[in-house]
């Protein structure tokens, strides 16, 4: 197996204009169907929405550069702005993956990485739906990588393996299942998707190493969780431990 910065390399070097003309030759127009943002059904159980969110798409995901967010806090206590930000419980919570349920019925344990936060119902808590049922996000123009990109992933090997069954894909391009698959799509549209896979495979690769190089122990007590992410060890509440 390729070592991760091995695999880095290779995602740097992608040809965007290849990554294009695969997914031109797929075809894609979003529906706004809300599949992907919502809580799915595996065997008949319902599971809540799961989507990769980096820490850094965390605090970017009030539409503001790491620096403006840094310095958001200072200017509400200062009454120049009024309005706070996000707590980092309304944007992300701990990957489901690896936790168990404590005798409190709350999770426990640790995992690495971050999802979206979800509503009472599992979908993805930017979700919004119209009374025609049009799905749309409420956070669409700062919405993460994963969410720009999908249904398309690129397939590098080891961390970057997408989950799931592709339904069909060209080269190193995979595409999951949508209903929006198959349909027309403009080159610019196809270019701007390629770019947007390749930055997100270089992401995925850079995380995952950030993620082994901190990556440090932490004493866990029973029933609390433990986040590790990129920049360490963390509470669920994105607080370093």
């Amino acid at each position: 197996m390729e070592s991760l910065e091995t695999e880095l390399e290779r995602a740097k070097e992608l040809d965007t204009d290849e990554l294009a003309d695969a997914i031109e030759s797929i075809g894609f127009e979003c529906t706004r169907c809300g599949a992907c943002c919502k809580g799915y059904t595996d065997d008949g159980d319902k599971e809540p929405h799961t989507a990769t969110v980096f820490p850094d798409e965390v605090r970017q995901l009030d539409g503001e550069t790491p620096a403006e967010y840094e310095h958001r806090s200072d200017d509400v206590a200062s009454g120049s702005r009024s309005d706070p930000p996000r707590e980092w419980r309304d944007i992300a919570r701990p990957m489901p993956y690896g936790l168990t349920e404590a005798d409190d019925g709350e999770a426990e344990g640790e995992t690495f990485e971050w999802a979206l936060q979800t509503d009472a119902c599992g979908d993805c808590t930017f979700y919004e739906e119209d009374e025609s049922g049009t799905g749309a996000c409420s956070v669409h123009e700062n919405r993460p990588l994963i969410c720009r990109t999908y249904p398309f992933s690129v397939a590098l090997g080891g961390t970057t393996q997408p989950m799931g069954e592709a339904v069909d894909g060209e080269g190193m391009v995979r595409a999951h299942e949508c209903e929006g698959l198959g349909r027309d799509i403009s080159r610019e549209h196809a270019e701007e998707l390629a770019a947007a896979l390749k930055t997100r495979a270089v992401r995925e690769l850079e995380e995952a190493i950030g993620v082994r190089d901190n990556y440090a122990p932490v004493e866990r007590a029973p029933g609390e969780v433990v986040v590790y992410d990129s920049e360490g060890a963390k509470r669920p509440d994105g607080t370093p431990r």
